[in-house]
């Protein structure tokens, strides 16, 4: 649009012929963006903002009285503030080139300045010192006319014709030679060393593949030597491990024929006999039963005979007090008394015949006839004597 001027990123727009700027400055400051300008009746300048460079060469005096020259370079620019543009603008608008002129000379003074207080040592060894140095007094200076420096680097120090700094270095250069010698002297012997060790190596393996080459020579001929024997002695191992397989087959055979014998003649035999055991066993308890039914079953019917001749027993018993001469004093009563010691006789003989049969079964003695022994068993008295209450009573 016809009168709308913009600056550009690295520029700053200063406008004149209005109302004045900031600080009453001459001209209003405009930066990052456009602004509608009359023409006629403004006026329109740009400003850079770039990075700018100065180079400085100057001769400087040490505190030691030793002239060195000195190579520096000055990186700066102008201030992205209003107050540093407005300072930078009135001092170098109309001809910008001045900058980097003023700026090397004031470097060149406070370079001059800084060094005159140092030694040569100081400022061969601590260049960064220096440098910062020569910012510090010129940052002052600087911002009042609107720059600012960004860095500062020393590019050459030289000592000229004197030799001073060549001197200054000898000692050391005096010990990297020294170091360089010794390493040099090292890396000879390392390479000494390992020529030696290479040497001995080669020796080793020459020592080494003569050893091998007997070994396998001999070698080579053992194996010929086992080649020629190998008809011989493969016939022999061949007959041996025959003869031990024939062997271990003979053992195979003989222990199945063991075991075939076990199962066929030994297990059946042992199963005979023990059935033959279990026979007898059975048998004898069969007739060891039987005997003791046997012997039961007699002495019961022992007993049940003597019970029925218990009262023939009492009868022979009567039979023979029927003719005795017996007088009873006390009337009915001593006749049941004489009646019940007749039982009670008839009774302990029927025991006393029970004990004796038994008696004779145990010994495995034959018995007589029940009716022989009864009789004999049977002993009456001749003549008994009972009291009474009214005296004696004599039995003939």
């Amino acid at each position: 649009m016809f009168g709308y001027r913009v600056p550009a990123p690295d520029e700053a727009m200063l406008i004149s012929g209005g109302r004045r700027g900031l600080g009453g400055a001459p001209f209003r400051v405009v930066t990052g963006h456009g602004k509608f300008v009359l023409p006629v009746f403004r006026k329109v300048r740009f400003l850079t903002l770039s990075m700018c460079e100065s180079e400085v060469t100057e001769t400087c005096v040490t505190r030691q009285g030793i002239a060195l020259h000195v190579r520096a370079v000055i990186a700066f620019k102008v201030g992205n503030d209003h107050e540093s543009i407005i300072n930078a603008g009135q001092r170098f608008l109309s001809d910008q080139e001045q900058m980097s002129v003023l700026t090397g000379r004031i470097f060149a003074g406070h370079l001059r300045a800084i060094i005159g207080s140092m030694t040569v040592e100081e400022i061969v060894t601590e260049r960064q010192k220096l440098a910062a140095e020569v910012l510090d007094t010129s940052k002052t200076e600087m911002a009042k006319i609107g720059l600012i420096v960004d860095s500062l680097q020393i590019q050459s120090i030289d000592d000229g014709d004197t030799g001073y700094i060549d001197a200054m270095s000898a000692p050391h250069k005096a010990a990297i030679q020294r170091q360089a010698q010794i390493a040099q002297a090292q890396a000879t012997q390392a390479s000494v060393e390992a020529e030696q060790v290479a040497a001995r190596n080669q020796a080793e393996y020459a020592r080494q593949t003569a050893i091998v080459k007997a070994e396998y020579s001999a070698e080579v001929d053992r194996a010929q030597a086992q080649a020629a024997q190998a008809g011989p002695l493969a016939q022999a191992h061949a007959q041996q491990e025959v003869l031990a397989a024939q062997t271990e087959l003979a053992q195979r055979q003989a222990k199945l024929r063991q075991q075939q014998l076990v199962a066929e003649v030994v297990k059946p035999a042992e199963a005979e006999a023990e059935r033959v055991r279990i026979l007898a066993a059975a048998e004898a308890q069969r007739m060891k039963i039987q005997a003791e039914a046997a012997a039961s079953y007699d002495r019961v019917a022992l007993d049940r005979m003597l019970i029925d001749q218990l009262p023939q027993i009492v009868k022979e018993a009567a039979g023979g007090l029927a003719g005795a001469n017996v007088n009873v004093l006390n009337g009915a009563d001593g006749l049941g008394e004489i009646a019940a010691g007749l039982v009670s006789q008839g009774l302990t003989i029927l025991d006393s015949v029970r004990q004796n049969l038994h008696g004779q079964d145990s010994e495995g003695q034959d018995r007589r006839p029940e009716e022989n022994k009864l009789k004999g068993l049977i002993q009456l008295p001749a003549r008994s004597e009972k009291k009474s209450d009214d005296g004696p009573v004599d039995v003939d």
